[in-house]
This record gives structure tokens, sequence and C-alpha cells, in this order.
């Protein structure tokens, strides 16, 4: 299959679980309805983008409430679903982790941040997220039908070398689930997504909460997909929305062929390599 279909769920994220999961299963739904093939939750979609709130919302995999009904979700509509991401508790650490559920709603991959968003822009924004997260250490690939796909978590998105090896494994297509803010939103978002298609040329998908005023942080919103060229196929505003959108995966061949940048690489003087 070269052709896929999908869906962007910018839901609005807000200081109640159930109702970020009853919103996420509406958006689902209505994805599905669309025939989507492949339906993306945005970072920390049931719970709102705060360091209280992941102690407060954390829940382990193994009986995670998110999880089981994303799992349903996945095998009643037949569809993919990045499950954004939630914090993930793991022993005495906590995550912030993105899910990956087939058509069957098995768990076929997941990938713990591994950048964490510690940043202290002057008079503007003041986040640290190390202070409560644990940072992930593996360079996450899934195989699907489609071929192979690879996940980051938003501030991943600023580390080339990340993509690079992802891409190297044989990703066709990164998927970042993130929440820029108000400050690093309109400066960067775009701007790194097309970068990051472009460096690689692959399809790049980011999807965000939709912006709350009346939350602590405000999410940039503008879930984006963009294409091997580095242009924007799609993408949203600042409120809940939802985007349907088909991509073809044969656009990835014929720009390496016309733009051979991989195959240029001068890998008798440089190279990215996993450690």
């Amino acid at each position: 299959m070269t052709k896929i279909k999908l869906a962007l769920c910018q839901m609005n994220v807000v200081d109640d679980k159930k109702e970020n999961l009853k919103k996420a299963s509406a958006m689902i739904g209505e994805s599905a309805a669309e025939n989507a093939d492949f339906i993306v939750l945005p970072e920390m979609f049931n719970c709102p983008y705060s360091n209280d709130k992941f102690i407060e919302y954390q829940e382990e995999e193994n009986t995670s409430e998110t999880l089981n009904l994303i799992s349903k979700l996945a095998c009643e509509n037949n569809t993919y679903i990045l499950a954004g991401s939630i914090p993930e508790k793991d022993n005495d650490n906590l995550h912030n982790t993105s899910y990956l559920f087939n058509r069957k709603g098995e768990i076929i991959a997941k990938h713990r941040k591994m950048h964490l968003f510690d940043i202290d822009i002057k008079d503007r924004i003041t986040f640290k997220e190390s202070d409560v997260l644990t940072a992930g250490d593996d360079f996450t690939v899934a195989d699907t039908e489609f071929g192979k796909i690879g996940i980051g978590i938003c501030y991943d998105i600023r580390f080339p070398e990340l993509a690079r090896i992802i891409v190297e494994k044989g990703a066709l297509i990164l998927f970042y689930p993130g929440a820029f803010n108000m400050t690093t939103g309109p400066a960067h978002w775009e701007l790194l997504f097309r970068s990051r298609a472009l460096d690689n040329q692959v399809f790049c998908v980011g999807v965000a909460p939709a912006l709350n005023e009346n939350a602590s942080y405000h999410s940039y919103g503008h879930s984006i997909i963009t294409n091997p060229w580095g242009e924007i196929i799609d993408k949203a505003g600042k409120k809940e929305e939802l985007i349907i959108s088909e991509i073809e995966l044969d656009e990835i061949k014929k720009v390496r062929e016309e733009l051979p940048l991989l195959k240029n690489k001068r890998k008798d003087l440089y190279e990215v390599i996993e450690k």
C-alpha cells in the first residue's frame, strides 16, 4: 500500500481524564468514519501538560485505562492508532511515552521521549520536564503494512541526529506528537517539520493539542503534515480540529531520485551512529 489516509486529532485537552478519553474516542470515531488508515493523537492527550499533572495522571502500561481504550478502538475500527503520549509509570520512573497500536489493537511499538523539555527563555517561558520525567534511550521504528515508520515526541524533533538514525533504519514517515507553546511554536514549529522532512526526504507529521487558554500551559496547536520536498501538505489552526489527508509514499522515491541527498553523503568524512 503506497497511499495512506492520515487523521490528525488536534483535540482540546482539559483537566479531566474521562473527558479527554471521551474526546479522543469521538475524534477516533470520526476519523474511522472517513476511512482513515492511521490516526494520530497529541502529546499528553489524556492529561494537561504540567509536571504536577503528569504525576497525578500517571498510568502503568499493563493496567492503563487509556491504553486499554485505545487498543479497543483500534480493533473495533480496524485502524492504526498512534496514541500521542501519556505519562507512563515504570517502577520508580515516570516517562512521556507514545504507543502505536495496529489494526488488531496490539501494541507494536512504544517510544519514550528521548530529549526532555528543559528550557528557560527569559521573560517568556520556563519548563523543566526532568524535574519529574525520565528520558528514554531507544530509537523507535515500527513495521506496518505501509512500511516502516519512526516515532519521536515533541522536543525530539529539534535533534536531527535522531531523525537521521531512524530514517537510516528505514522509516518513511516520522511522527512527532508534540505540544509546542506560544513562544516556540510560532518561531519554530513549521520550520522544524519542514526541515526534518527535507533533510531526510520523508513525510513528517506533528499532532498537537488545541490551544486551551484556560490551561497553565498554552499549546500552539497547528498540527501539520510535510512532504519529502519540505512542503506543507496540510495544517490546522490553533483550535480543536480534525485533519484528514492522504499521502502517497511513492513521492519519497521520486524526490530521492531527483535530489539524491542521502546517496550524496560523504560517509568517508562523517556519519551519524547509534551507540
